[in-house]
């Protein structure tokens, strides 16, 4: 079972919109997929509550049921996980990474959460140094440039590696979450939706799948 931590000590940055649209992604590529909420807000568990489909299944859980989680997942079937984190909490990102085979940080191009990929460095060095990629994400859709400019000071001045795919400021990511679905769902032909299936393909590369 693979496992996909997504991770950030800032709230807002859009964690649970990546976890849910990568997890979606994997359920339409014939995956048996589970999510688990270490959120106490339970974002992504009241969106399934939303939802008719069942895969993904979403477990909320603390996280110090992380690890027997895990395992009755594994046991039931499961072959992809994603691990939803709340943000500024420094023990579900930990337990989280340490678990993960790779570690997604959502962040947007603004200095406040930039600021913030120091402290998750130290928190990845604490749980082992794990795979970690930054995903750039609320990208105003013509600000190709501008994306770019704030990956590579992403990768030059915190030594993140930066995923190849960004996310855009769409009105679908707000849209699809009120009806229990990701934005692929509700426009399969949308740049948003393209963009998840992007960042779900190089997801799969990490992990080998």
């Amino acid at each position: 079972m693979f496992k996909i931590a997504i991770i950030g000590q800032k709230g807002g940055t859009g964690k649970t919109t990546v976890t849910l649209g990568l997890a979606v992604e994997a359920a339409r590529a014939g995956r048996a997929v589970a999510v688990i909420d270490l959120d106490p807000q339970a974002n992504a568990a009241n969106w399934k509550d939303r939802r008719e489909a069942e895969n993904p299944v979403v477990v909320s859980a603390q996280v110090s049921r992380l690890k027997p989680t895990l395992k009755t997942i594994e046991d039931h079937g499961v072959d992809l996980v994603f691990i939803d984190t709340p943000g500024r909490s420094d023990s579900a990102a930990i337990e989280a990474a340490r678990a993960a085979d790779v570690v997604l940080i959502p962040v947007r191009a603004q200095v406040f959460d930039l600021e913030t990929l120091s402290g998750v460095r130290d928190l990845l060095r604490v749980a082992g140094d794990p795979p970690a990629y930054v995903v750039l994400n609320g990208v105003h859709p013509q600000s190709t440039k501008g994306a770019e400019s704030a990956k590579e000071l992403i990768e030059s001045t915190f030594g993140f590696k930066v995923a190849p795919v960004h996310l855009c400021t769409r009105s679908v990511y707000a849209e699809a979450p009120t009806l229990g679905q990701a934005p692929q769902e509700v426009d399969p032909a949308s740049r948003a939706s393209e963009e998840l299936q992007q960042l779900y393909m190089f997801t799969c590369n990490i992990v080998g799948m």
